[in-house]
């Protein structure tokens, strides 16, 4: 089974992915953060060691970048920021704090559930 944590605060993002996850025809767990605190807490507390780590960087209470300053999520696991953020400066601060991938949520429906499906199957080692 993979283990996949989601880190958005967005439902309709939430909802995108898990139906991209469904559709890849894989057996996963996906638990989902809603904020930066929280998923700290379900990386410390409960020790989940996530396959693949889907990070948007804008959530609430500490973002993205701020999650990946006060953890180890990089050692762990492969981190994709799956962000709505063009900037460069963005992009670069996630790869100087390890993140594998950085992918701009596409607008288009078919293409969104594609990327996801794709980055699942780059970063999970063959598990999908």
């Amino acid at each position: 089974m993979l283990h996949v944590l989601l880190v958005e605060d967005n439902p309709g993002d939430v909802l995108m992915i898990r139906e991209a996850i469904r559709t890849s025809n894989v057996s996963a767990d996906v638990i989902v953060a809603y904020d930066g605190e929280e998923a700290l807490r379900v990386l410390n507390d409960y020790n989940f060691e996530p396959h693949i780590i889907f990070l948007d960087l804008n959530v609430p209470k500490f973002n993205g970048r701020e999650i990946l300053e006060r953890s180890s999520l990089t050692e762990k696991s492969p981190v994709v920021v799956f962000t709505s953020s063009t900037n460069p400066a963005d992009n670069k601060r996630a790869f100087d704090l390890g993140v594998r991938d950085y992918i701009v949520k596409p607008s288009d429906l078919t293409e969104y559930l594609r990327t996801v499906r794709a980055a699942l199957e780059r970063w999970t080692d063959g598990r999908v």
